[in-house]
């Protein structure tokens, strides 16, 4: 059996077993392919290919020949090492050959993230009295990433029967379908009713198990457009720096830890599976706190 088919029943295993999401599945087979095209005679190569020692090579090669980033090794290796673990427990091999190859350090960077005066109200400007459906979008879309912590593609892929109004809750499918219950805002619910009635105008009828961000075709917008969406959002209100989703998220765990947040609390509420996940923003705090420290104190 080729090396190419055990790789094609592992990400087989990752759809169906782990219900791991199309965008990190691809990504899984980007990595096993690069590996794979690493190989002597990758064509035909077969599972006894798969060693530490062409692992090694490997990661040697993405580091001095092809220059990449630690954390793009880390990805391409944290690959390697799940399709380790797969084979082991399928009892196709004894022992995991990735298991000992170390991950390359990854430097130490603070996220980016807005301070709680860049995302007051004031800053946002006010719509005209015809507001654009994408207007109204982005702020509903920005209340759901900043006021509750939602990744992107669970924005995307949110339905209206999640969104428990009087209970001020919504129901959130993350990563490998995990579900998670988080608060929403007063300003989101604000923002639902208009969004619904430029939704409405615009021919797409909300139902309870229809997709909250409904396009045209009866599909949920492309992840591309909610991006925009925010990307323009966050520029219209001056924020000179990566204008992305993702940044609202740092923003929304920074700002609660700030307020006096259990990091425990936070970490259900990003849907972090481990704690260290979480970590970065107690340091994103610490840094702060030196920095302000230095800046005032006499003997800094």
């Amino acid at each position: 059996m080729l090396l190419d088919e055990y790789i094609q029943n592992f990400l087989i295993y990752l759809q169906t077993q782990r219900r791991y999401s199309e965008r990190t599945i691809d990504t899984y087979r980007k990595s096993m392919e690069k590996y794979r095209f690493s190989l002597e005679d990758n064509a035909s190569a077969g599972l006894e290919s798969f060693t530490e020692a062409s692992i090694k090579k490997f990661v040697w090669d993405l580091k001095i020949k092809q220059k990449l980033a630690p954390t793009s090794i880390c990805e391409h290796l944290a690959a390697l090492k799940s399709f380790g673990k797969y084979l082991v427990r399928s009892k196709i091999l004894d022992k995991n050959p990735a298991e000992a190859v170390p991950m390359p350090k990854r430097p130490k960077r603070l996220v980016a993230f807005l301070s709680q005066k860049d995302l007051s109200e004031e800053k946002f400007p006010e719509l005209h009295e015809n507001p654009t459906l994408q207007q109204i979008r982005a702020r509903f879309l920005l209340e759901l990433i900043y006021g509750s912590g939602l990744r992107i593609s669970e924005c995307q892929s949110l339905h209206w029967n999640q969104l428990r109004i009087k209970e001020r809750l919504v129901r959130v499918i993350g990563k490998g379908s995990k579900e998670r219950i988080v608060p929403i805002t007063d300003t989101l619910i604000s923002w639902l009713e208009k969004f619904k009635a430029a939704e409405i105008e615009a021919g797409h009828t909300p139902t309870e198990t229809s997709y909250v961000f409904l396009s045209d075709d009866g599909k949920p917008y492309g992840i591309r457009t909610l991006r925009n969406d925010i990307h323009d959002l966050l520029r219209e209100i001056g924020w000179e720096g990566k204008a992305s989703p993702h940044v609202l998220r740092h923003s929304f765990a920074t700002h609660l830890l700030e307020n006096g947040a259990e990091i425990m609390s936070v970490k259900e509420m990003l849907g972090h599976s481990n704690i260290s996940t979480t970590q970065i923003y107690t340091h994103v705090n610490a840094e702060r706190l030196k920095a302000a420290f230095k800046k005032t104190h006499p003997r800094a």
